[in-house]
């Protein structure tokens, strides 16, 4: 047996960290080892920073009003932050301790305004409503939580209510101007800071009220397409979730509704010259500078996989554009306004974390899987080198920036490391099985011979074995699976074979062999191979899309 496995089953979770650690943060640890989740590396420097990182979420993670654990945004940021911690980070959260991402969650609801408004954050002095600093679709988190932890249906009635009456409000008096687009009245309705895509506009609304704008701002309020798709993206996961409760009348209300913030948003914010979105001021011009709002509203599912090929070569993949050294920059690099500086709250030109995981929504949903790993390999190797876990990253040498004890830059080295080596759920039913290993890229430093990844799932034990050639699957300690390397297998959550995917840009040609059936296969990159029958049938086969310098 190879002594990263033994070493992976040997390994006590967090024991160290709860020796040490306050009552309320052993709470903490005991939810998070009731996932199972362990990871073991040689050499063991990356699975250092992970232990590391999970001792320090507890870190994160504080009391509300009733004693319920609830998620913070970290370090310098007392609270929850809709845009953030309330969406994405507690999306993340829900893999490893869906308790306290439900608490999370549902604090949003539970503290909504009269009016419908949710707060913009949460603070151990209450709600705040300032602002509505609005990114990743509150209703697809909510939802993704429902379905892979148990679909509690209490829980799935009340954000169904709240994040209704939240579109409501958002209609009602973000629309001033009658396109159909969600409007900007502040840097922070955003949470850009220091963005130059904000220059000479308040970072907050008139008068601390966010029905109102500056009305002497000869540029306010801005069409901002971020915020649009935010919302075209809530009204599809509405959708789901009327459906789901029973009204198939309100769904077919929000699928419409959501096919008519789509086309305000083609409409008024794409420039179809060059395929990128833009903030509309009020005298109808674009503000043409070109920010990670494209991989925002890619994120957010606009787009067809043509849409979104392309956007990945002339932006996300192209070196003058996003594509840094550490990707992916929050400032065009072309622009002469681009920042790369990290030493403080900025999104002028700093890779930020929250980008980090917000980008695996825009790149899966077209089964971009192989250019996803061009971005997380850099941003692991950086990972390995962490020891804060800073609000961003400089693009050139991958060094935390801002800030410490920073949620999302915790949650990203769980959620990259998982991608890419180890054992991913879904809310689709799915167990992701990848076999990659994290590359030696920064000064030639190595980061892995082996890799070893452990998982709970349904009251089954599941381990990963990853190494340079092959890999395996245990299932409760019996071997189900061995692989070639730079593929995924796919199953559903009891083990049973779906399908497999090639994760390289070379061709991965060889045997699988599930249970006692050796089962020969050859996967192009991002080729899905279903099985079917006792053999593999091509599903999908999008090809790759490589680079671009120019």
């Amino acid at each position: 047996m190879s002594t990263v496995l033994e070493k992976l089953r040997a390994k006590i979770s967090l024991a160290y960290a709860r020796q040490r650690s306050p009552e309320l943060a052993q709470s903490f640890h005991a939810e998070f080892d009731r996932s199972g989740v362990k990871f073991a590396v040689s050499p063991d420097r990356l699975e250092k920073v992970h232990d590391y990182a999970v001792g320090k979420l507890a870190e994160c993670v504080k009391p509300d009003e009733r004693g319920t654990l609830v998620l913070q945004e970290g370090g310098v940021y007392f609270g929850c932050w809709l845009e953030s911690t309330g969406t994405i980070n507690a999306e993340i959260l829900a893999r490893f301790c869906p308790d306290t991402a439900q608490a999370t969650f549902s604090q949003f609801a539970e503290l909504q305004r009269e009016d419908g408004l949710l707060p913009y954050k949460v603070t151990g002095d209450g709600p705040v409503f300032k602002q509505i600093q609005l990114v990743t679709p509150p209703a697809r988190s909510a939802w993704n939580h429902y379905l892979l932890n148990g679909r509690d249906r209490s829980f799935l009635q009340k954000m169904y209510d709240a994040l209704a009456r939240y579109d409501e409000w958002l209609e009602t008096y973000r629309d001033t101007r009658g396109t159909g687009c969600v409007e900007a009245f502040c840097a922070f309705d955003t949470g850009h800071d220091l963005s130059p895509r904000f220059w000479h506009v308040p970072d907050t609304p008139e008068q601390d009220d966010s029905k109102r704008y500056d009305p002497n701002s000869p540029i306010l309020p801005l069409l901002a397409p971020d915020l649009t798709a935010s919302v075209y993206c809530s009204r599809e996961y509405l959708s789901l979730m009327a459906a789901e409760l029973g009204r198939d009348d309100m769904a077919r209300v929000w699928k419409d509704k959501a096919a008519d913030t789509l086309g305000s948003l083609f409409e008024h914010c794409l420039d179809e010259s060059d395929g990128f979105f833009y903030d509309v001021d009020n005298n109808g011009r674009f503000n043409r500078i070109q920010t990670d709002v494209l991989l925002r509203v890619l994120a957010c599912e606009v787009g067809d996989d043509e849409f979104f090929a392309s956007s990945l070569s002339r932006y996300l993949l192209n070196t003058r554009k996003f594509f840094a050294k550490y990707p992916f920059t929050s400032v065009a690099m072309d622009d002469p306004r681009f920042d790369p500086f990290t030493s403080y709250n900025t999104w002028a030109g700093a890779v930020n974390f929250l980008s980090l995981i917000r980008a695996p929504h825009a790149f899966e949903a077209h089964g971009r899987h192989v250019e996803l790993t061009w971005a997380m390999q850099p941003i692991v190797s950086a990972i390995s080198r962490m020891t804060r876990f800073g609000q961003c990253l400089s693009p050139w040498t991958g060094e935390e920036g801002y800030t410490e004890t920073y949620s999302p830059a915790i949650l990203c080295v769980l959620d990259y490391i998982e991608r890419l080596s180890g054992i991913l759920p879904t809310p689709e039913g799915e167990l992701w099985f990848t076999g990659l290993m994290p590359q030696t890229l920064d000064h030639g430093e190595k980061l892995a011979d082996e890799t070893a990844y452990s998982r709970k799932v349904d009251g089954i034990v599941y381990e990963l074995h990853n190494t340079r050639e092959s890999c395996s699957i245990y299932q409760d300690g019996r071997l189900l699976s061995r692989f070639p390397a730079g593929t995924r297998v796919v199953t559903d959550r009891s083990g049973a074979l779906r399908r497999i995917v090639g994760m390289s840009v070379r061709p991965v040609e060889g045997i699988l062999r599930f249970e006692e059936r050796d089962i020969p296969f050859r996967a192009e990159g991002n080729e899905t191979l279903r099985y079917e029958n006792g053999s593999f049938v091509v599903e999908s086969a999008p090809g790759v899309i490589l680079p671009t310098y120019e």
